[in-house]
C-alpha cells in the first residue's frame, strides 16, 4: 500500500511540476549561465523541520493549525522522508505526521517554495486522521492533470478496528489435563480500568480457590490447588465487557522508573542502546514522541510477523536476532529499545475481538505496549501495524475498542509464585503438577451484545 501511495504521489508531483513549469514558462536554463543549484531531499527535509520548529516556537510548544472550523494544537510525530519531493525550481512537497494531546495523528500535506535555508510553506492540508483519508487523488482523463476528491465515511472496520466503544460477553475456558498428583494453577482475571468495565458473570472452577494479587503490577489472579480427581474437568469464567477505544491518556503519579528497567526477556542497554541511538539519530528525532515513532517504524520496517522458531516468549534478544516473531516479540523488542533510549514503556496482554462477526472463538491471545511521552501513556500495537500497513498510523497512539485486557507487566511474582519462578506474562494459565510444568487447553470465545458491523 505504501509503495502504491508513494508511486501515486510521485506521479502527482511530477505532473504538478511539469504543469507549473509550463504555466510559468520556467526552465533551468533561465538561471544565469544556464545552471541552477539542485536541491536535495535532505535539504527539503531540513526545510520542513525548520518551518515546523519555527511554528512550534511561535505556538509556545505547539504547531498551531487553523483552517475553517478546525483549530488544532499539535506535536510533531515524524516527517515522511519517503514522500519528500522536489516539484520544480524552488517548489517542494512534504508529508508530515502531527499529533494532538489525545493521541489523534493527522497526516498533513505541505507545499513549500524557496531555496535551501529559506523555504516557506505555501499550503497545508489535512490529508488523513489516524490513517483515514479526507481526500484522495484522481486524474483528469482529458488533460491528465491530478486533483483531490473528498473521501466520505472512511472506515477502518474492515481491517479489524472498532472505534469509540464495543460491548460483548467473553468466555475464558480451560480444560485440565491428566493430573497425576497435587497441582497448582494461576489464571488471569480481567479487571476494570479507564478503558474497560468488567463484570464477572459466572465462575465455574475446581479445587481450592483463591484470588491473589500481583503487587508489582496490580493484577488479580485466580489461584487453584487441584487434585487427580479434577483431571479432564473444565474451569470457565464468563465476563460482560464494555470497552472504549484507547488513546493517549494521563496517569496520576506514574512509576516511570519501573518502566525503564530490564526484565528477564526485555534487556536494556548494550546493543539495544546502540540500535535505538542509531535509529533516532538517522530520523533526527529530538523528542520522546518522535523518538518513539522512529523506533516504532524501525520495527515495522525490519521485522516479519511469523510464528516460527521460538516465537511467543517475548524474548527481545530473539526478536533482534531473527527479526521475526508474533506480537510478544514485536512489543518486547520495542520496549527494550524504548527503555534503552530513556523512554518508559510497558507491556500488556489480552485478546483482540473480531470486528467482522459478532460471535464465535477468538484466535488466541494478543499483546500490545504503551510508552510515556508528553505527560501521557501512548498505546501502540506494532504487530498489527506491521500486518496492516494502511493502519500503521492508527496503531501508533490507539488501541481499538474491540479488545479485552487480561494482565499487565512481565516477570509477575504473586504470592505464592510458581516453583519455576516469576511468570513471564499471564495470558494462558500457568499449571504445575507436582512442581513440573503442565499444559492446559484454553479456549477464548465471545458474543457481541450490540452489533457493530
Amino acid at each position: 500500500m505504501y509503495q502504491f501511495y508513494s508511486l501515486l504521489v510521485s506521479c502527482i508531483l511530477i505532473l504538478t511540476a511539469c504543469q507549473s513549469h509550463q504555466e510559468n514558462g520556467a526552465s533551468e536554463s533561465d538561471e544565469p549561465n544556464g545552471s541552477q543549484k539542485k536541491v536535495t531531499i535532505d535539504e527539503v527535509e531540513q526545510g520542513i523541520r525548520d518551518n515546523i520548529q519555527t511554528r512550534v516556537r511561535e505556538g509556545e510548544g505547539y504547531f498551531n493549525y487553523k483552517k475553517d472550523t478546525v483549530d488544532l494544537n499539535l506535536k510533531l510525530v515524524r516527517v515522511h522522508t519517503e514522500y519528500l519531493s522536489v516539484l520544480g525550481p524552488n517548489r517542494f512537497f512534504a508529508c508530515v505526521d502531527l499529533a494532538t494531546e489525545n493521541g489523534d495523528v493527522y497526516d498533513m500535506d505541505f507545499f513549500l517554495n524557496g531555496t535551501p535555508g529559506n523555504m516557506e510553506v505555501t499550503s497545508t492540508d489535512l490529508h488523513k486522521l489516524n490513517g483515514k483519508p479526507y481526500y484522495t487523488w484522481k486524474q483528469n482523463k482529458q488533460d491528465k492533470t491530478w486533483f483531490t476528491v473528498p473521501v466520505k465515511n472512511a472506515s477502518n472496520d474492515l481491517l479489524g478496528v472498532i472505534e469509540s466503544e464495543d460491548r460483548f460477553d467473553f468466555t475464558y475456558e480451560v480444560k485440565l489435563p491428566e493430573i497425576s498428583g497435587p497441582a497448582k494453577m494461576w489464571m488471569p482475571i480481567a479487571q476494570s480500568d479507564l478503558f474497560q468495565t468488567i463484570e464477572i458473570i459466572s465462575l465455574e472452577a475446581q479445587g481450592q480457590q483463591e484470588i491473589i494479587k500481583d503487587e508489582a503490577y496490580g493484577n488479580d489472579i485466580l489461584y487453584l490447588q487441584l487434585l487427580p480427581e479434577h483431571s479432564g474437568q473444565k474451569i470457565t469464567m464468563r465476563y460482560q465487557v464494555e470497552r472504549k477505544e484507547k488513546a493517549a491518556y494521563p496517569e496520576q503519579d506514574p512509576d516511570l522508573k519501573k518502566y525503564l528497567q530490564s526484565s528477564s526477556l526485555m534487556p536494556v542497554g548494550d546493543r539495544f542502546s546502540t540500535i535505538a541511538n542509531q535509529v533516532i539519530r538517522d530520523k533526527q528525532a529530538t523528542t520522546p514522541l518522535t523518538k518513539a515513532r522512529a523506533l516504532y517504524d524501525y520495527i515495522i520496517d525490519n521485522m516479519r510477523y511469523a510464528k516460527e522458531g521460538i516465537y511467543g516468549t517475548g524474548d527481545a534478544n530473539y526478536a533482534c536476532d531473527s527479526k521475526s516473531g508474533n506480537c510478544t516479540e514485536f512489543h518486547s523488542f520495542f520496549i527494550s529499545l524504548a527503555r534503552s533510549a530513556g523512554i518508559p514503556a510497558r507491556f500488556a496482554v489480552g485478546a483482540a475481538i473480531p470486528s467482522e462477526r459478532n460471535e464465535g472463538q477468538v484466535d488466541g491471545y494478543h499483546c500490545w505496549a504503551e510508552f510515556y511521552a508528553e505527560g501521557k501513556w501512548w498505546p501502540v500495537d506494532i504487530s498489527e501495524g506491521n500486518k496492516y500497513t494502511p493502519l500503521a498510523t492508527y496503531y501508533f497512539g490507539h488501541h481499538p475498542a474491540n479488545r479485552i485486557e487480561f494482565s499487565r507487566g512481565r516477570d509477575l511474582a504473586p504470592n505464592p509464585t510458581p516453583e519455576s519462578g516469576p511468570i513471564n506474562f499471564l495470558a494462558y494459565p500457568v499449571l504445575e503438577i507436582e512442581g513440573q510444568p503442565g499444559y492446559t487447553e484454553t479456549t477464548l470465545s465471545f458474543n457481541r451484545v450490540s452489533s457493530s458491523i
